[in-house]
């Protein structure tokens, strides 16, 4: 197979993670026999900077993602440029002009020694959140009247349409599924947002569709209480864009950390964009320090959407190996170099091919 992949290196540590990331797919594509190119995108700060580009990322840069198999994202955010800005102008222009629907987050500790809480395993925390990505509060419906004076008013409107819930609730029901635990816990603020009951029906009427899963609802102050107590008693979470936003940061440190946590911005059968989690570290930028090991399973949750299952295995499993034995001694910056760890993942999965052979 051959793949037209989008590589979106951003701001600040994101071409470096990103660098990292490419190297560890060309060496799962030379073990694996898959093909593919590289389509790149500029757009960040510095090249709206440098071009004094009136738009940030212009309209066409979404048509021609529409024409890839898939897209990598290093990371977006630069100080120099007000908060959010640089965010909603690519990264939320790339999510709603794709609609990419689903944000997929794997929260999985690879090594005991990560994990924040004491006496949790590898065997504890393995959940997936199945997080809606083009509703809620991010779709800006809202403003401001009065702004900078003492009678300002700010409102922004949570969205909820019956497809959009829908077609996350029931992708996440197909998802929990195909997983052993078959176990798919719904997280809402029913109680306090009357809106989400619409969440809860929808909920009810697909659960009949898929009897073998089992399933829970949660308040999502709870949940967030639950995942520090009782990890284990997750398998599959469904929740909203914004509930999903914040419980999923709080997983990734039960897992270790923003270093490892990738994420997926997917509609399925369509180009989808995969990412690290964390933001762009500016005061790393260009230190050779930033640790790419959540880009290089960003690859890996990438090349699983492409259908490369054999070889988004062998990278995850070579990441999983390098931690447990310390080999990445931590998640940390600096803990060794960007491009080290790097050749240690890249090195590991063409020397695991060898061993299989």
């Amino acid at each position: 197979m051959s793949y037209r992949i989008g590589v979106l290196p951003g701001d600040g540590i994101g071409p470096e993670v990103v660098r990292e990331g490419l190297k560890v797919l060309a060496a799962a594509a030379e073990v694996f026999g898959f093909r593919y190119e590289t389509v790149h995108f500029p757009y960040g700060a510095e090249h709206t900077l440098a071009t004094g580009a009136r738009e940030i990322m212009p309209p066409s840069a979404i048509e021609q993602m529409r024409e890839l198999d898939a897209i990598l994202l290093g990371a977006i955010g630069d100080p120099r440029f007000e908060t959010g800005v640089l965010e909603r102008a690519i990264v939320g222009a790339i999510r709603f002009g794709l609609d990419l629907y689903v944000n997929l987050r794997p929260i999985k500790l690879y090594a005991e020694h990560l994990c924040p809480l004491k006496d949790k395993r590898p065997e504890d925390i393995d959940i997936l959140v199945v997080r809606e990505n083009t509703e809620d509060a991010y779709t800006l419906i809202g403003g401001f009247l009065k702004k900078g004076t003492p009678d300002e008013v700010a409102q922004q409107t949570m969205i909820y349409t019956r497809k959009g819930v829908e077609r996350c609730l029931r992708y996440a029901f197909e998802k929990a599924r195909a997983r052993p635990r078959k176990k798919l816990t719904l997280v809402d603020k029913a109680n306090a947002i009357p809106a989400h009951d619409l969440w809860r029906r929808t909920f009810a009427e697909l659960a009949a569709e898929y009897p073998e899963v089992q399933t829970d609802v949660n308040f999502v102050d709870a949940c967030c209480m639950w995942l520090v107590k009782d990890p284990e008693s997750y398998d599959t979470i469904v929740t909203t864009n914004l509930f999903g936003d914040i419980i999923t940061d709080l997983g990734a440190m039960l897992q270790g950390g923003l270093g490892v946590a990738a994420g997926g911005n997917i509609h399925p059968g369509r180009v989808s964009m995969f990412e690290p989690i964390h933001g762009s570290a500016p005061k790393y930028t260009g230190q050779n320090k930033a640790n790419p090991i959540a880009t290089i399973l960003a690859v890996a949750m990438m090349l699983e959407h492409l259908g490369e299952q054999a070889a988004a295995s062998r990278i995850e499993q070579v990441v999983a190996e390098l931690l447990r034995s310390r080999r990445l001694p931590s998640l940390k910056a600096g803990a060794l170099p960007t491009s080290e760890i790097g050749d240690l993942v890249a090195g590991a999965v063409r020397a695991s091919s060898a061993a299989t052979a």
